[in-house]
Formats: C-alpha cells, sequence, structure tokens
C-alpha cells in the first residue's frame, strides 16, 4: 500500500474530523478512501451514462416508454443477480 502525505488548512481539518466523527471513520487514512471511492464510483456511472447515450445515439432504437419501462426492468433484474452474487461471496 502507498502513502500520500498532503497539508491542508486548519478549517479543512476541523470539517474532516467532524465528518469522520458523523459517519463512522477510525482514521483519516478510512474517509479518504471512502471519498476516493465515491469519485471513482461517480466517473465509472458517469462513463457509463456517455456510452449508453452514445450506442442510443447510434442506433436506430426506438425510444419510448416501453423501452424505458423493458431497459429498467432488465436493470433491476441485473442489480438483483449481482446482489445475490456479491451474498454469496460474503457467505
Amino acid at each position: 500500500m502507498s502513502t500520500v502525505t498532503i497539508s491542508i488548512p486548519d478549517q479543512l481539518k476541523r470539517f474532516i474530523s467532524t465528518q469522520m466523527r458523523k459517519k463512522g471513520f477510525d482514521n483519516v487514512s478510512e474517509y479518504f478512501r471512502s471519498l476516493i471511492r465515491d469519485a471513482q464510483a461517480k466517473e465509472a456511472d458517469a462513463r457509463l451514462e456517455s456510452l449508453l447515450l452514445e450506442g442510443l445515439d447510434s442506433s436506430d432504437i426506438e425510444v419510448s416508454d416501453g423501452f424505458w419501462k423493458d431497459l429498467k426492468a432488465d436493470a433491476k433484474a441485473l442489480v438483483k443477480k449481482h446482489a445475490q452474487r456479491k451474498i454469496k461471496k460474503t457467505a
């Protein structure tokens, strides 16, 4: 594991300490790793959205209410399937 050292003003340090208490982080490293994971997830979501929009734009798919309903149902099924796999791995 790598170590990164940063300098921050006292005001930000107080903010971080408050957030750590409120959110239950044991140390600053856990807090920053959480922030970075959140940023990675947002980046991945933005990339996926971009690819989906690009795909829709380049195809002849009719985007209707039925299309969105089917897409939502498919997405829910994928989330459920993924959640079940995750549960099996931790069990």
